[in-house]
Formats: C-alpha cells, structure tokens, sequence
C-alpha cells in the first residue's frame, strides 16, 4: 500500500520553542530535532526565493534517509511572473533543489486568487498553463493549488491527470473542501495527492501571532478528512498532508492530527507516532 506522511508547514514559527521543540533549542538544530518526530515538511521559506545550495544540503544533512521535502515554488514563477517567462528561474530552483537527492519530495505551484484585471476567466488560465505543463522536465513531482473555487472544474482536473500533476486539496477560507464540492469531480489527478490545512489566516492572526497553543478545535473538520483520505489510500495512492499554524496551532495541533490518522485501519503511520501516542492515549481533547 502507498504510504501517508503528515507534517507540517515549515518546521519553525514564534512560539515552537517550550511547545514543540524543546526549551532551549537553539535554531541550528531544530529540523535535527523536527525529524526524531516527523518524516516529511512542507518547506514554505522556498516561496519567498530559491534558498542557497548551502543551505538546501544542510537540510539534506540534518535528516535521515527516507524523509521527504515537499517545497513550494518561489513566488517571482507564480506570484510576479505567473508563468510567463520563467524557465531560467524554475530551472535555477530544481538544479537547486536536486541537493536533496531522494529526499526531494513533490514542489507545489501556490497561485494567489487572481481577479479578472489578471484573467478574465478559468479558460484564460488555462489557456496559459497547459504549454507550461508541458513543458515540464521529466523526474519530478508537482502540485498546484488555486484560490479561485469556480475554476475547480472537470477541463481543470484532467488538465493536471494529463500531465500527472496532483491537485492540492486544500481546508483554507474561501475555497471548498472536497466534501463541499457541487460538481461530483475525481480530485485526484496524479499517483500521490497533497493536502495543505491552511485554516483561516487572517481570523486566527487577530487572535494570536504566538503559535504555542490551539485556537480552533478541528477535530470534526479532521474526521472529514480521514474519511476522504481513507478512500484515498484505498486506491493506493501516496498521500502527503501538511499544516501550518493558521490551521489550529502548535503541539496540541500536531497531537490532533495523530488522533484523527490513527483511526484509519492499517494506514502505515510515520514516525509522529512516537510523538503522538502518549498525548492522545491520555488526553479526550487530542
């Protein structure tokens, strides 16, 4: 059966230290000590620029063999360029990226939402998608996520199982959930699928900009997911899940994720388990 990875969005934020990672661990050694208890992260510092190839085989050293890094693009390809002449800084980023070695997990396009000054519709997107996929080099794997829910259509999806790009599927504010789709559409579209709890981003940051306790209780939302993952893994596709600290925060956020996974039957659970078993086998409110 294919494997299932849970993570996080990053591997530091204000407020780990004392919640997570323990008091007085300094910087250097976080993902050292990140990866005694997770086996996959979503790199989210590669949005902003490609990172120096010092620091990409400092990642590779700090971890063990079989874990996995899923990155995001940098921006200046989806954000400022969009697509548009941006084959030398997407090459400069996976010739980078290629420190990783095995390592190196799925690298997912994030689009913002686009209004019509940019695109005037799905189609028009599409129109300039399709030549990038293809176009595409070969050994690698890729995900897109959009933020603009009426482009989440049947001509969007087969697109993406063209080319075998997964569709990030996606709990953040103003997009559907897979359960809440209208149109009943296959949303897996390539051998693994990417799942990012984003939550509610600016809602939670007028509460709280220290991610050292929860905020917002998802277990239900999380229950919803294990159902829809099972199905999932049933089809004996790789799933790979992240979270970052918009979605309900720090340990107690991770301790949550383990208490939904571990009631899938048989699902081949990573190393959070050594992290998470404690917590959820005495606490009601994991």
């Amino acid at each position: 059966m294919a494997d299932i990875r849970v993570g996080t969005s990053a591997f530091t934020a204000e407020g780990w230290v004392g919640s997570f990672y323990p008091e007085g661990t300094q910087p250097r050694d976080f993902l050292s000590y990140y990866a005694t208890k997770f086996d996959a992260v979503e790199l989210d510092n590669t949005f902003y620029r490609t990172p120096a190839l010092t620091t990409v085989q400092g990642w590779n050293t700090k971890t063990p063999s079989g874990f996995i890094f899923a990155a995001k693009l940098p921006q200046v390809i989806t954000h400022e360029k969009v697509l548009v002449d941006c084959e030398d800084d997407l090459n400069h980023f996976l010739k980078t990226m290629d420190a990783l070695g095995d390592k190196l997990g799925p690298l997912l396009f994030q689009f913002g939402y686009f209004n019509k000054s940019k695109f005037k519709s799905g189609a028009e997107f599409l129109a300039l998608l399709k030549p990038f996929l293809k176009k595409l080099p070969k050994g690698y794997k890729f995900a897109v996520e959009i933020r603009n829910k009426n482009w989440l259509d049947l001509r969007f999806v087969d697109l993406l199982r063209e080319h075998g790009v997964a569709l990030a599927l996606i709990d953040q504010g103003w997009m559907p959930r897979p359960w809440e789709m209208k149109n009943a559409l296959d949303l897996i579209t390539a051998d693994f699928t990417y799942v990012r709890w984003l939550g509610d981003r600016k809602g939670i940051e007028e509460k709280t900009k220290t991610w050292d306790k929860i905020i917002v209780d998802r277990r239900s939302d999380l229950l919803e997911w294990v159902e829809l993952l099972k199905k999932v893994h049933n089809r004996r596709i790789q799933i790979l899940a992240f979270a970052n600290n918009h979605y309900a925060l720090c340990r107690r956020r991770h301790k949550a994720y383990y208490a939904a996974f571990r009631i899938m039957p048989n699902l081949p659970i990573s190393a959070t388990r050594s992290l998470f078993y404690p917590y959820v086998s005495a606490h009601t409110d994991a």
